[in-house]
């Protein structure tokens, strides 16, 4: 493979490849920068590059390579984290200018669980401020490397773009409402929320800390299960993290989809999804058929309480994540994130309660409709490629952004595993994506149902044009 090439390459190819001595980390390494120094410039999905810290861990990953000492599928691999991650010799600035000579008093477990993995950290990736629904004024958004007018998502948006464009193998991202899931539709990537606690919150900056998911964005479900694998599992430093064991997720990703019950609600495809969306969910579900999946029609509890739930419980997290510096400083935020966190402080303890009411009962409708089925189809959007126009024509009322995230928010607030995975193009050329829901702690099967639909199509291989 010549060097030009190298970007479009799987995570877990070029981690075999650096296994094998096809190439060194460090030449990957210096692939990977100088192409971040071309596109990025115009792609906007760094924030902060570290390209000594890189070359350095990248040195120490051919020293460990050539004296026997591999660590896993990782190892060697150029990666980057949102900036929502505390890192120690990278700058984390968490998206806002609050923090811009704030110095964090420890590495997040994510962070460290790669770094231990012995993957190579190239810099952290935009985000938007407090992790909301905006950027903050100062910072100059990421750019869709696929269409420039299309929308790159949220918050997560700088992890999708730098996938999708090759400026790093793999990202750490998270999850509230969709960040992880709606850049990775967007941007023609896979993406990871993980069942609430599986992964490890410690050091990672909080939107609404009961809401928030740690997980992966990659190439494909194959990169997506190496990603989980080194950072997922307990914590003694999060009591929040689940204590039960971390299954070798690529190794078991093989199993494919013969005899796996899949449920579809058609009444909420109809009523929330456009019909272009429907129609690349009708195409996933033959696929999975052909490869030995059985279909049913299923029920998903009514979503309209629970997404203005969702919006009480975010605000109100978020105004207590914020209590240090809001509104104390309110003159240094955003617009966006102001506004929600001044909701957050005027919601009373009744409007609390009800949301946790809510959120309780929607839990065990979810549970009772996993009872037949062993996965749940769903949009990733309920728009195929939604436009910068078309967001904006939403405004800034809580109720209207949630109109884009009822596939997403739900799972938010169950806590229930998702994975993300292109299925088809717009007529603009922008991707659409679709996710597969499953029980809690399945995420090995949804691996395995998203690498079996990517052996059968070529979506996660289609690349943009920089």
């Amino acid at each position: 493979m010549t060097t030009p090439e190298l970007w479009a390459d799987s995570l877990v190819s070029a981690g075999e490849r650096i296994a094998r001595g096809e190439i060194s980390s460090c030449a990957l390494t210096e692939a990977m920068l100088e192409r971040i120094e071309r596109y990025d410039a115009r792609l906007k999905s760094y924030v902060a590059l570290a390209p000594e810290t890189a070359l350095r861990a990248a040195a120490k990953a051919d020293e460990d390579m050539r004296s026997g000492r591999w660590r896993g599928p990782l190892h060697g691999v150029p990666l980057a984290v949102k900036d929502a991650f505390y890192t120690l010799d990278i700058k984390t600035g968490l998206g806002g200018s609050i923090y811009d000579d704030w110095r964090p008093p420890f590495e997040s477990t994510a962070t460290r669980r790669l770094r231990d993995a012995g993957a190579v950290l190239l810099g952290k990736l935009k985000l938007t401020e407090g992790v909301y629904a905006d950027h903050h004024p100062t910072v100059e958004p990421p750019i869709n490397p696929f269409n420039a007018q299309h929308w790159t998502g949220t918050s997560s948006s700088g992890s999708g773009v730098a996938v999708a464009a090759g400026l790093c193998y793999g990202s750490l991202a998270t999850d509230t409402g969709g960040s992880i899931r709606l850049p990775s539709s967007c941007c023609g990537v896979v993406g990871v929320k993980p069942t609430w606690g599986r992964v490890s919150r410690r050091g990672v900056f909080p939107l609404a800390e009961s809401l928030d998911h740690v997980g992966p964005i990659a190439r494909t479900a194959a990169d997506a299960a190496a990603l989980l694998g080194a950072i997922a599992g307990p914590d003694p430093a999060d009591p929040t993290a689940a204590p039960c064991p971390v299954p070798d997720y690529l190794a078991e990703i093989e199993g494919g989809l013969e005899g796996v019950t899949i449920g579809v609600d058609r009444r909420l495809l109809r009523e929330r999804a456009s019909d272009e969306v429907q129609a690349s969910i009708d195409a996933v579900e033959a696929i999975a058929s052909r490869l030995g999946a059985r279909f049913v029609d299923a029920v998903f509890p009514p979503i309209d309480l629970i997404l203005r739930g969702w919006a009480v419980q975010c605000a109100v997290e978020a105004a207590y994540a914020h209590r240090d510096t809001y509104p104390s400083r309110k003159a240094d935020y955003g617009a966006r994130l102001a506004a929600l966190l001044d909701r957050g402080r005027a919601c009373s303890g009744l409007d609390l309660a009800a949301a946790l009411k809510d959120r309780r009962e929607f839990a065990g409708h979810v549970a009772l409709m996993f009872e037949e089925i062993d996965l749940l189809l769903v949009p990733g959007l309920p728009v195929a490629g939604p436009s910068l126009a078309y967001m904006a024509s939403l405004g800034e009322d809580p109720a209207a952004i949630l109109a884009i995230g009822p596939f997403t928010a739900p799972f938010d607030v169950c806590g229930y595993p998702t994975i993300t995975f292109p299925c088809g193009v717009t007529s603009a050329r922008v991707p659409i994506g679709c996710q597969f829901a499953g029980k809690p702690f399945a995420e090995s099967l949804l691996f395995r149902a998203a690498h079996a639909y990517q052996g059968a199509t070529e979506w996660h291989l289609r690349r943009p044009e920089l």
